[in-house]
């Protein structure tokens, strides 16, 4: 994983893109028209939903992401239920880290493995704690989200050819959970950076302690191996350096309602393009992506002291995810 070159490619990754970066415009573009633009800052996190996957055909994808979306929504119902309290947040920080990961793993979902459940618990904790929008029609519209992502995944089946592919069994697709060795020292590390991150945050500011343990486990990521662990650490470092730079390049052009689903979009849409072969390349997309949407729903877009809070909080998770990459025997045969 090399700072100055791509990883060979694994097929097409624009209709995933393209689906991704449908799922998080349209319901912006939807809702502002119809006046209520911070509630399409909301649904867009349903968005999340059709990153899982990538890989497999439509008939199976749309039999494994109603999954993805339960587990997204109870994550948001989790942290809006403990928005009124830091250390509530904490206690699920770590709580929806290691049960995502658990399944995540012992599913064998692949990437981007518990990320984003964890994200969306503590988006929809902060958020909910700092915004007027009420906590049921905050899940409302994150659950119309998750919907329309669904559909957005499924719309493929229109084509004949498509409809007509041979599901695999479902077996195959989630099999029966189990946890190898390798992913019981992922979940071992995952729990790790989720208690020390939480920690370390609630002494930085209990606000931001689910970016630093989203950090870390993005580090983290599926693959158990000591290199990938610091390999991985220094492509967020840099790339979410140079993607808050990008950030304060466009908040100067104060993006809001159709012009910032456009720009979300063609960010999401450059993420899930890039994201497989260059993992620096992607930060420099996610970064601005999730501070500007971020930044919108919660009204304080272009912030720059934000991202400034966000460069030292992914360094913080990125060199705790990259460190517990040491757990790994240098002996192991992925390494």
């Amino acid at each position: 994983m090399s700072l100055f070159a791509l990883s060979p490619s694994r097929g097409p990754r624009w209709p995933v893109a393209t689906q991704a970066a449908l799922g998080i415009s349209v319901p912006i573009a939807v809702m502002t028209l119809l006046g209520q633009a911070p509630l399409g800052y909301i649904a867009a996190s349903g968005a999340f939903t059709v990153l899982f996957a990538g890989g497999a055909s439509a008939v199976d994808r749309v039999r494994i992401l109603p999954f993805i979306a339960g587990g997204l929504i109870v994550s948001a119902a989790l942290g809006v239920t403990a928005s009124g309290s830091p250390w509530l947040v904490g206690i699920g920080v770590v709580a929806v880290s290691v049960i995502s990961a658990a399944l995540c793993f012992g599913f064998r979902l692949g990437p981007p493995g518990p990320l984003f459940f964890v994200l969306v618990f503590g988006l929809s904790a902060h958020v909910v704690a700092s915004s007027p929008t009420p906590p049921l029609l905050y899940l409302a519209a994150l659950a119309g989200g998750c919907l329309f992502s669904l559909a957005v995944a499924a719309a493929p089946l229109a084509i004949p050819r498509v409809r007509r592919r041979v599901a695999r069994p479902f077996h195959e697709l989630l099999p029966c959970p189990s946890l190898s060795r390798d992913a019981r020292l992922l979940l071992l590390r995952v729990a790790i950076v989720a208690v020390v991150g939480v920690l370390l945050g609630l002494v930085i500011d209990p606000t931001r302690t689910y970016w630093i343990v989203g950090s870390a486990i993005a580090v983290i990521g599926v693959a158990a191996a000591r290199r990938a662990a610091l390999q991985r650490g220094l492509h967020r470092m840099l790339g979410t350096v140079v993607g808050a730079g990008a950030y304060a390049l466009l908040a100067l052009l104060h993006p809001s309602g159709l012009w910032l689903a456009l720009m979300l979009g063609a960010l999401q849409f450059a993420v899930e393009l890039v994201v497989v072969r260059h993992y620096a390349l992607a930060l420099v997309f996610i970064t601005p992506l999730v501070l500007l949407l971020t930044g919108a729903a919660t009204g304080d877009i272009g912030s720059m002291q934000v991202a400034v809070e966000r460069i030292v909080d992914t360094v913080i998770g990125a060199a705790l995810g990259a460190a517990s990459g040491l757990l790994h025997p240098r002996t192991s045969r992925t390494d």
